[in-house]
């Protein structure tokens, strides 16, 4: 039923196969600093108990972050973050009348207490560095290729 991935730290969760050109831009970035990743097509709406028993047991596979990739409604990223104490990154999709704008503000009006992180739209890839830099926190090899990439950027000295 699902895609699960040996040693993956960052599971992409998207709601239709539709998003895979924004999934693409994730996964370069993770694969760029050696980061294992699992990928979903799970539903907020379709497959509703799937999504929750993903969300539900991810934490207990090691996994350390979640990207949930979604547009129109967008509930998909608040309904992982609902059933996970794991940090949730939402990343709405262009689509639709409002051409993603709608998905960005289903994504950034999350209840209190029920936080989802959020990158702009369609911007896959800051999604995949945001994950990174949570994988970094508790491994040392990706803190050092982030650090690496910043002095690249001028941003750290050094």
């Amino acid at each position: 039923m699902f895609n699960y991935k040996e040693n993956a730290k960052v599971g992409i969760v998207a709601g239709s196969k539709s998003d895979q050109e924004v999934v693409d831009k994730i996964t370069a970035v993770l694969d760029s600093f050696g980061i294992v990743w699992e990928f979903n097509i799970l539903s907020a709406h379709r497959t509703p108990n799937a999504t929750a028993k993903y969300a539900k047991e991810a934490a207990d596979r090691g996994l350390q972050v979640i990207i949930g990739v979604a547009g129109l409604a967008a509930a998909l990223p608040g309904v992982l973050a609902a059933h996970t104490i794991l940090p949730v990154i939402g990343l709405p999709c262009a689509g639709g009348p409002l051409n993603g704008v709608d998905a960005l503000h289903s994504i950034v009006q999350m209840p209190g207490g029920i936080p989802v992180a959020t990158v702009g739209i369609g911007n896959g890839k800051n999604a995949g560095y945001l994950a990174a830099h949570i994988v970094a926190l508790s491994d040392a090899s990706v803190k050092e290729k982030l650090v690496a990439y910043r002095k690249g950027l001028g941003d750290i000295e050094g």
